[in-house]
């Protein structure tokens, strides 16, 4: 298949290891790329986290104005309040937002304490992902990749993960997708076109949910491979070596694609913008080639 070779070369030429599933919200028509592997998901768990949140908020079991201090204790580190230095106290649908538009950890966090941290894995069970698997949140992540580099903080992960081997990193559990937070591409996409035609819960709560979706901040991985009157709804992963993101590009005459991009390089830095591009151009590939195929392809 044309379009297959084409997506191996953009990511032959970074060189990264990719994976891509795109699902045609309305039609189900789909295209993969090693769609059916498991992969790593980090923060892309945060789409069913805030979409449980979205669901107990409609049911009525939880006040979203209800308020939250973050203090010095929650702090993990990165954007949003995760690194602030003073504390914040906002409430709990403001922590649903900062954790969809910056992947902010802490935000993240806190919300998954106070709907319980077991509600995002029933979830996917509920809506039949059957491969896909969540183990804790942000901070346990956070805390098995120090555990596993033998550093007490993340100041001095940052001084030991460069020095590790290769062999070393491969067997850390935040890199192993048998033992830390995963899914596949392709069951990723199912959740989003759950979610994009209100049934993933009750509509009210699906639509909060994509509306979070619409206001993350970060446009380089998907966003970019797309024209401006293109709307893109996405949630951000990344780990050192791994970029993920997963979304719903909506075309002005209404088509809907479910995307899930993953890529993984040898480099350790997580700001490459020439693996954000890749994904992006990957992406935009993958869709095009949706919204011209015929059943006969």
């Amino acid at each position: 298949m044309p379009v297959a070779e084409d997506i191996r070369d953009v990511f032959a030429a970074i060189p990264v290891e990719g994976w891509l599933h795109v699902r045609d919200v309305d039609t189900g028509r789909e295209f993969g790329l090693r769609g059916d592997d498991q992969v790593v998901i980090a923060s892309i768990f945060k789409i069913l986290l805030v979409l449980e949140f979205c669901r107990q908020v409609t049911a009525g079991q939880v006040d979203p104005t209800e308020r939250v201090l973050v203090g010095a204790g929650d702090r993990l580190g990165g954007w949003g309040s995760a690194g602030c230095a003073d504390d914040v106290e906002m409430s709990l649908r403001d922590l649903a937002f900062f954790a969809m538009s910056v992947s902010d950890n802490t935000a993240a966090d806190l919300l998954l304490h106070r709907i319980g941290t077991d509600t995002p894995g029933l979830l996917a069970a509920e809506l039949g992902l059957d491969r896909t698997r969540v183990i804790g949140g942000p901070r346990h992540l956070m805390e098995t990749m120090f555990a596993d580099a033998g550093a007490a903080d993340g100041a001095e992960f940052a001084r030991v993960y460069p020095t590790l081997t290769r062999e070393k990193v491969a067997a850390m559990r935040v890199f192993r997708p048998d033992l830390t937070t995963s899914s596949t591409p392709g069951e990723i996409t199912r959740l989003l076109t759950l979610i994009w035609t209100d049934r993933a819960g009750p509509p009210a709560a699906c639509a909060l949910t994509r509306d979070l979706m619409r206001r993350q901040l970060f446009w380089t991985r998907l966003a970019a491979g797309f024209p401006e009157e293109v709307q893109v709804a996405s949630k951000t992963g990344t780990l050192p070596g791994l970029h993920m993101e997963a979304g719903v590009v909506e075309y002005p005459d209404g088509g809907r694609y479910a995307v899930a991009v993953f890529a993984r390089t040898d480099e350790l830095r997580t700001r490459r913008i020439d693996v954000d591009l890749a994904m992006s151009h990957a992406a935009r590939l993958a869709v095009e080639y949706l919204r011209t195929r015929t059943d006969q392809d």
